[in-house]
Order: C-alpha cells, then sequence, then structure tokens
C-alpha cells in the first residue's frame, strides 16, 4: 500500500474497488481504491494510508476514528464493473471516465 496514495486496505471489499471513505466527526471524506487486505483488528472495517487519513483529519495522535465507507465502483469476477447508483452522481462519472480511459 503506498502510503502517500489514497488507498485502503479491506478484509471485505474486492481488491480494485474504488470507494467514498467519510469521517463521522469531521464530515471530511476521501476518494479511495481498496489495494490490500485487512485491518486485522476487531471491530475496524478499513486501513487508510496515511495520507488518506491525515486528509479526512485522522491525526496519527488520534489513530483511530468512526467512518462510513461508500463503495462507488466494484470490479466483478467477469472482469466487468458494478457502479453503485446510490452514490453521489459527479463522483461515479468521475470513476467511470476513468475505468473507461484505463481499458
Amino acid at each position: 500500500m503506498n502510503p502517500r496514495g489514497n488507498n485502503a486496505a479491506s478484509r471485505t471489499l474486492p481488491l480494485g474497488t474504488v470507494a467514498k471513505v467519510t469521517n463521522v466527526a469531521t464530515g471530511k471524506s476521501a476518494i479511495i481504491r481498496i489495494e490490500d487486505r485487512g485491518p486485522y483488528i476487531k471491530g475496524r472495517i478499513v486501513d487508510l494510508s496515511p495520507s488518506t487519513a491525515h486528509e479526512i483529519g485522522i491525526t496519527r495522535r488520534l489513530g483511530v476514528a468512526k467512518v462510513v465507507v461508500a463503495p462507488i465502483a466494484v470490479p466483478l469476477p467477469d472482469g466487468r464493473v458494478r457502479l453503485n447508483r446510490q452514490a453521489d452522481r459527479h463522483e461515479t462519472r468521475q470513476v467511470a471516465s476513468r475505468i473507461d480511459t484505463s481499458l
């Protein structure tokens, strides 16, 4: 996992998933890509890169915060990508355009 990138680790979301993570306390959000497995500590749902954690208001001193993770684009086993129609339309369009250009 790149400590300076907008990426994270998740045990449940498929690798390559693009999601919006929001810090409940600050309301700040970031778009991340799931690039690793973890966390392996009970009660934690996602491990963020240090730069992403800082971006949404999680400091080194604080270390842990309640967040909401909302998938935007989830890769499927057959190579297609499922876009979350419930996600913010602007973010979904941005992610979809990046997927289209990368194929």
